[in-house]
């Protein structure tokens, strides 16, 4: 009888064991089938680093056209490219990936152009483009070169103190220039002191800062140009007089933008939100973070950027503009005329309180069907060298700025992000604070307790 009982658990206990290895077994190849059917990744870095851009997925989830990426390099090597090119697949249906060993098919590498192994060619219709590189900025400037299939170039005005584009130094705008190749964009720099004329091939013009009046030629060849359906980037710092810093007051160019209904303040904006101390900046740079919904800044919410050495603008509509503020300084933050000293007192009456206007766009209506001029203001030129272009979201504010100017508000939002600095900044006495806990006072805590269980048990 004992028997019996005992064969009959047994049987009953091999019978739940093989029904519940049956259940595990079939619930993963119901998942393996699953992954293999749909391709679905989580990014859980903060700033979705693995993810691909905004910008990527605004092009590729829009187009009208069949695209094929096809990816030339050695059969056994296939694997490096396939992640990315995946994404750009889960984005839209109409994305095929090909992967071709030139080894093997030579013939389809030599028409394709490609010289290299680990090369993708984005091809839409009869139009094909290479990537510059195996990332996501490579990829993605692949597919905007096939979609405009133009020639798209940024004009920086020199010659009269203004930051150079091929100036590699804290104050150059070498940075600047690299980004806009990575967004496709040529860039050159035009002197208008040679030639008051903007070349026709001047997709956008950038005022980066002068330090020297502009003459009325010069000036004169900007309105032209812009009231004519040009479009224009003007950064204009605010005229200090500061040892060897005098940075000319240039009447003649705020004149012109107080025709347009901007007009460029006397002072200079002083920031005195303890934050800036915590990420490293001075009063000096008006930090922001809080902007409005022009298409510029739509997409920067949440993201700060910081403006070094700025002036505050007034702005207003005009009989032929139209002018939307971007954003304004902080709550903390004033604007001091004294142009002349370093020292500044916060609490001078002559102070004028912040929030501040720091930047504006605007279009000027030339008459003309499909021809409208683009314009927009900051009261700083600095953001946008290389000392400060990488602080938070300022490279994506310049390069859209520059899309929204060059009509391509397609291109409008957050690039690809570097790598984030995630160290934690604390003072000595924090850093006390926390030595003290890790080292004395957790470990005495365990002894405690320890002396307490055996104190019980004793």
């Amino acid at each position: 009888m004992n028997t019996g009982l005992l064969k009959a658990r047994q049987t009953k206990y091999i019978a739940y064991a093989s029904v519940y290895i049956l259940v595990v077994l079939a619930a993963l190849a119901i998942a393996n089938f699953l992954a293999n059917r749909y391709n679905k990744t989580y990014d859980a870095t903060s700033n979705k680093r693995y993810s691909l851009s905004e910008q990527t997925a605004k092009i590729v989830r829009g187009l009208k056209q069949d695209a094929t990426i096809t990816y030339f390099d050695q059969s056994t090597n296939f694997d490096r490219a396939k992640d990315l090119l995946g994404e750009y697949k889960n984005l839209s249906p109409k994305v095929t990936i090909d992967y071709i060993d030139p080894d093997k098919k030579p013939e389809e590498a030599h028409a394709a152009g490609v010289k290299e192994m680990g090369t993708a060619v984005v091809q839409i219709g009869d139009r094909k483009e290479a990537a510059k590189g195996m990332t996501e900025e490579g990829i993605t400037g692949a597919f905007v070169r096939v979609l405009k299939n133009t020639t798209r170039t940024v004009c920086f005005i020199a010659g009269s103190g203004e930051h150079q584009i091929d100036d590699s130094d804290r104050s150059g705008y070498s940075q600047f220039k690299d980004a806009l190749g990575q967004d496709n964009y040529q860039a050159k720099t035009i002197d208008l002191l040679q030639k008051a004329d903007i070349p026709s091939d001047c997709t956008v013009v950038v005022v980066g800062g002068p330090t020297h009046d502009y003459q009325q030629p010069q000036v004169d060849a900007l309105k032209k140009y812009v009231e004519g359906g040009g479009r224009a980037l003007v950064m204009l710092d605010p005229p200090l007089k500061i040892g060897r810093s005098d940075i000319a007051d240039n009447d003649s160019l705020t004149s012109l933008l107080q025709s347009w209904g901007v007009t460029p303040q006397k002072d200079l904006i002083i920031d005195l939100n303890p934050l800036g101390q915590l990420i490293g900046v001075g009063p000096q740079v008006a930090l922001v973070r809080s902007y409005g919904a022009q298409p510029i800044v739509s997409d920067l919410k949440g993201v700060a950027t910081g403006f070094p050495l700025s002036r505050s603008l007034e702005i207003k509509n005009g009989d032929k503009t139209s002018v939307e503020k971007l954003f304004d300084s902080s709550d903390t933050s004033l604007a001091t005329t004294n142009l002349s000293s370093n020292a500044v007192n916060p609490n001078d009456p002559k102070n004028k309180k912040g929030p501040l206007t720091l930047a504006a766009a605007g279009t000027y209506n030339t008459g003309k069907t499909d021809s409208q001029g683009r314009f927009v203001v900051v009261g700083s030129s600095s953001w946008a060298a290389n000392s400060f272009l990488k602080f938070n979201g300022n490279s994506d504010l310049a390069l859209n700025a520059i899309d929204w100017l060059g009509s391509d508000e397609d291109l409008i939002s957050i690039r690809p992000k570097e790598r984030e600095d995630r160290r934690v900044t604390m003072t000595t006495g924090q850093m006390a604070w926390v030595r003290g806990t890790s080292q004395f006072l957790l470990p005495l805590l365990v002894i405690v307790a320890g002396v307490s269980v055996w104190w019980k048990r004793r």
